[in-house]
């Protein structure tokens, strides 16, 4: 029976070799074949030792068998020294691999003489053959072995536990748990005298846990996952890093990117700390959220790009964490600082050159407004006064809130206002200024201001301002004479067809008319110009600009007294 236990183990750890020989590393760990291929071979001396049937067969397999003692328990130090990060040097080799070369030969040498084991007796069971050995002189060679190498193994274990360094403790701990619990296995049966050992058992079962630690660490070995892009890798710092924030691995020009992963450890999680680890932090926060991250931090003088993106098993089936590649963007950063700086710079030019032409064009603008004002006895000031109470108006509609006015279009009707009355200047000056009321015809010739303001305003703006303010501005003083009941002109618009800009603009037009003096007529009082203003709300007004005028009456009213109030100042004689 004991045969077929070993003989399964035997399968099974065969069975692993294969599992782990199809899995094409890019990457060979020298420590981890060997213990893959030295456990087969050990199983197989204790399963054939079960069914021989002559001492000078079992005396040859125990050479087979001690391997385990000898070159296995040797190999299982180095891979845990290579795991803690402490280099394997060359003295350290040649005293453990030669002192278990000098083990083997010893029990290799001493199958015939004795010298290792006088005797042998096979004892057939029902469970296979077992062998009672009685020790040779050289014998206690082999416990001082045993001894050393748990010696080693316990300052090694303790060195581990107190050593900072950045490796795997689980890898540590399945090392050494491996080797331990086989040494003690050892002592136990060998003070015991047992017929049969539990050792090939416990081989698997130490193979499956390296196995899948290997596995495991492979697949998120940085150096492994990027084996491919090893040249590329040379210049660029690469952390892996898993779902749960657990560190799982960089190379080593991550470390120059990111000081504290040089004392990282593997296998824990990167906790809030230094604003390094919050950039990685912040980075996976945003890569989970939105798919996509990257962010650049300076490092001294160095900018560091750092971008993320899915860390995959080697079948790329299973996200299993994240991989972030860092490089230096020094340079690229500095290029794009030159520019952004000549852009911005070119930006400000511009932006200069555009106040400068906008400015013109608004002094032009004014400039035309004063000739026509010049030319027009009957509405002195007339533009003057409209630009500023047509502000009044507009403050009160978003006050009240009734109409739709953004805050662009406010500042935008307050623009276009000066621009209503361009057209005048293409009308004869005796019907400009003449006194009296005009006839049909001088009425005609004067209704066709409205039309030309709005060809001028699309002459001297278009091209130059934004088009959305040149269409307020032409709307404005095409539309301004259009009356809510359609009898307006220049088109005898109704109602809402009359855009917004010119129904306010009508209402400041209209009331500076009634208040001012022309020279055909004296100013009316503020109570008759309101008591009109709100009778034709509905008629020649929108009439939802009674409540608005309503609301800023005492505004304008106020205006206009201060206004009549600077002019006689003016005009009063000094003494």
């Amino acid at each position: 029976m004991i045969t077929h236990i070993y003989g399964i183990c035997l399968l099974i750890s065969v069975g692993f070799f294969i599992y782990m020989a199809q899995k094409n590393y890019h990457t060979m760990d020298a420590y981890f074949w060997s213990i893959i291929l030295l456990c087969p071979i050990v199983i197989m001396g204790y399963w054939l030792k079960a069914q021989a049937e002559t001492t000078e067969a079992v005396a040859v397999l125990f050479c087979f068998i001690y391997l385990e003692s000898t070159v296995l328990v040797i190999v299982l130090l180095f891979a845990m020294l290579r795991n803690m990060g402490i280099p394997v040097q060359a003295w350290m080799k040649i005293a453990g691999y030669g002192a278990a070369a000098v083990h083997m030969a010893i029990v290799c040498l001493s199958v015939h003489s004795g010298m290792y084991y006088q005797s042998i007796e096979i004892i057939p069971t029902a469970m296979g053959n077992a062998t009672k050995m009685t020790d040779g002189p050289m014998k206690p060679f082999h416990y001082v072995f045993l001894g050393a190498v748990f010696i080693w193994l316990m300052v090694m274990l303790i060195l581990g536990i107190r050593r900072n360094g950045t490796y795997s403790r689980r890898s540590l701990i399945y090392f050494g748990s491996a080797l331990g619990i086989g040494l003690l296995t050892h002592l136990l049966e060998g003070i015991a005298d047992s017929d049969f050992t539990i050792l090939p058992a416990l081989y698997v079962l130490g193979e499956l846990i390296i196995v899948l630690d290997y596995d495991y660490t492979h697949a998120h070995d940085i150096s492994c996952v990027l084996a491919d892009l090893q040249e590329e890798s040379r210049s660029r710092g690469y952390v892996a890093v898993s779902r749960n924030r657990t560190f799982l691995g960089c190379n080593d020009m991550a470390k120059s990117f990111l000081g504290f992963l040089k004392e990282q450890r593997v296998d824990e999680k990167i906790t809030e700390g230094d604003e390094y680890k919050l950039q990685v932090l912040r980075l996976i926060d945003a890569f989970e959220e939105n798919g996509t991250g990257s962010s650049r931090f300076q490092l001294g003088e160095m900018t560091c790009a750092c971008e993320i993106s899915p860390l995959t098993t080697r079948n790329g089936k299973r996200i299993i964490g994240y991989l972030l590649d860092l490089r230096d963007a020094t340079e690229e950063q500095r290029n794009y600082d030159i520019i952004k700086h000549y852009n911005e710079s070119l930006n400000e030019e511009i932006q200069e050159k555009t106040r400068n032409i906008r400015d013109i064009q608004r002094k032009v603008v004014l400039g035309m407004a004063d000739i026509i004002e010049n030319r027009d006895s009957n509405t002195g000031g007339h533009v003057k006064r409209t630009s500023d109470i047509i502000h009044i108006i507009v403050d009160e509609i978003k006050r009240q809130g009734h109409l739709s006015l953004t805050e662009e279009m406010s500042q935008d009707i307050v623009r276009a206002a000066p621009t209503h009355d361009l057209g005048k200047i293409t009308i004869d000056s005796t019907i400009l200024n003449k006194p009296g009321r005009l006839d049909a015809k001088e009425f005609e010739t004067m209704k066709t201001h409205s039309a030309k303001s709005g060809e001028m305003v699309r002459i001297l703006l278009e091209g130059v301002e934004e088009a959305r303010f040149v269409q307020v501005a032409y709307n404005v003083a095409r539309f301004h004479h259009e009356r809510w009941d359609g009898r307006g002109y220049p088109e005898g618009l109704v109602g809402t067809m009359i855009p917004l800009e010119a129904r306010i603009m009508a209402v400041a037009d209209v009331y500076d008319a009634l208040v001012s003096k022309r020279c055909y007529k004296e100013p009316m009082s503020f109570e008759q110009a309101a008591d009109i203003m709100c009778e034709n709300m509905g008629t020649q007004f929108d009439p939802n600009m009674k409540s608005v005028f309503l609301g800023c009456r005492a505004q304008l009213e106020d205006y206009y007294r201060q206004h009549a109030e600077t002019k006689t100042a003016a005009a009063a004689p000094a003494s």
